[in-house]
């Protein structure tokens, strides 16, 4: 998404992502024509239509946006707090999960390490209130994760590939005109962007949402954020590698706190894998 805004407004990167994920997904589903093709369940539709803003239209555009302004992979430090928010949505909205002494001081450290990032002072990008606002809508895109996280594992039974595709072009839908709206009709913008967009949409969308709700609705949405102990490693090292991104001591000492929070909440999961 980084190397997509260098040629791409914001809105515009995070709705091609979302278009491009839901042209391959609904490919698929043309050839293959899985069982239950056409939904018709009112409810069904509800969840969609929810999933579509809540997992790829705000947390896409979310990002998209803070990545003016941070660097990639300290929004990837911040996507490794989605454990914490999934924690405790599922306490109060998953009946057969279940919150302990041990879960609420690693919730706690999770919301200290987030502080760590959001406050001023921890990235050196020029202005200090849009940076502050960036790092906020990198930590409401985690959130906004997490609460798609729980719809998932809440929405009727439909078979994963049906559902993701409809999820991703229900986001499209929504967010297309938005973008149009506030970035204007998007021209071919050098190779590098362009590639970028096309990378984004296939893999770490359309591709990684159907694991995603494979293993949301087969192990859960705690097990499934488990991944987010890998996001902030890789988000660092690609960043340092890939883009040449610097980050300052603070950054580390934040993501330090939050994984250590979330390896508490998370405890008992890790040990049964």
């Amino acid at each position: 998404m980084s190397m997509a805004l260098d040629g791409y407004g914001p809105f515009t990167v995070a709705a091609g992502r979302i278009s491009i994920g839901a042209l391959a997904l609904l490919s698929v589903v043309a050839v293959t024509r899985p069982r239950d093709l056409l939904i018709r369940d009112p409810k069904t539709l509800l969840f969609m239509q929810m999933l579509g803003i809540m997992s790829f239209a705000m947390p896409f555009s979310l990002l998209a946006w803070g990545l003016q302004h941070v660097p990639s992979a300290f929004a990837g430090i911040a996507m490794g707090s989605s454990p914490v928010f999934v924690l405790v949505r599922a306490y109060l909205f998953v009946p057969d999960e279940q919150i302990g002494p041990r879960r609420i001081i690693g919730v706690i450290f999770g919301f200290v390490g987030l502080v760590v990032l959001i406050l001023p002072g921890i990235t050196t990008n020029g202005d200090e209130t849009g940076s502050i606002a960036a790092r906020v809508a990198c930590v409401a895109a985690s959130l906004c994760y997490s609460i798609g996280a729980i719809l998932i594992r809440r929405a009727p039974s439909i078979p994963p590939l049906v559902f993701t595709a409809g999820m991703l072009a229900a986001g499209s839908v929504i967010l297309t005109p938005l973008a149009l709206l506030l970035d204007g009709v998007p021209e071919i913008s050098g190779e590098r962007a362009t590639w970028a967009i096309v990378y984004a949409g296939l893999i770490p969308t359309g591709l990684a949402f159907l694991l995603r709700v494979v293993l949301i609705q087969s192990a859960g949405p705690i097990f499934m954020s488990l991944v987010a102990y890998i996001v902030p490693i890789w988000a660092v090292i690609l960043g340092v590698v890939l883009l040449n991104e610097t980050l300052t001591i603070n950054t580390y000492i934040g993501a330090v706190i939050i994984l250590s929070g979330v390896g508490l909440t998370q405890s008992r999961l890790l040990k049964k894998c």
